[in-house]
């Protein structure tokens, strides 16, 4: 049986626990935090040499980084509908997948770890302002791409661009501070509270 190594509060790990759901597929999710609890991080450190979660173990298989999960977990399944077979298909898909995990993930960090972490190395202040602002921008870029397909991140089927993007989004509508209004944005996000586990893993009320 597939297990699945990480706390359920963690947006990474949520990414996979979605993706599970809508695979329909039997896991065994081992919770924990590796800054809390030492026997799970010396557990997750043996698997990860990053010592980070999400990890995934598939027999003696075992793979770190949340996004290559995703792709493994959807090839594995042969879900063509969510990581396409077709070289460009896929590539676009995968192209806003890297955008997540890159840009969007380095915008957002001020003002996160300032307004909902309470982090002392991020007062909220300027930095946290201009985070914001990086932030918004990008979510603006999302939405310009949502108005264009009018359905889903990369066209009328919703693949692996929605999964992740739509962690990342719950978390953007989370975080406190001015907003623009992103119609596009938020006629998508409404169309994924349909999909399996969205309300379980996604908007259930941790940023």
């Amino acid at each position: 049986m597939l297990e699945l190594y990480g706390k359920s509060t963690s947006i990474n790990v949520r990414k996979v626990l979605w993706l599970c759901e809508e695979l329909e597929l039997k896991y065994r999710h081992v919770g924990g935090d590796p800054s809390s609890d030492a026997d799970f991080n010396a557990r997750l450190c043996r698997i990860n040499p990053n010592g980070q979660v999400p990890v995934l173990l598939d027999g003696d298989f075992a793979l770190w980084e949340s996004n290559s999960i995703c792709r493994y977990l959807a090839a594995r399944a042969q879900r063509h509908d969510l990581l396409p077979a077709d070289p460009r298909a896929r590539a676009l898909v995968e192209q806003w997948m890297d955008w997540q995990a890159t840009d969007l993930n380095s915008a957002w960090r001020g003002a996160f770890m300032s307004r909902v972490r309470r982090h002392p190395d991020y007062p909220d202040g300027p930095v946290a302002d201009a985070s914001m602002g990086r932030w918004n921008a990008l979510m603006g870029l999302l939405d310009h791409q949502l108005a264009h397909t009018g359905a889903h991140v990369v066209g009328a089927s919703f693949t692996l661009a929605d999964i992740v993007l739509g962690l990342s989004t719950q978390r953007w509508r989370m975080t406190p501070g001015d907003k623009p209004d992103l119609p596009a944005v938020e006629a998508w996000f409404a169309r994924l509270g349909r999909r399996a586990g969205f309300a379980q893993h996604v908007d259930n009320g941790v940023p």
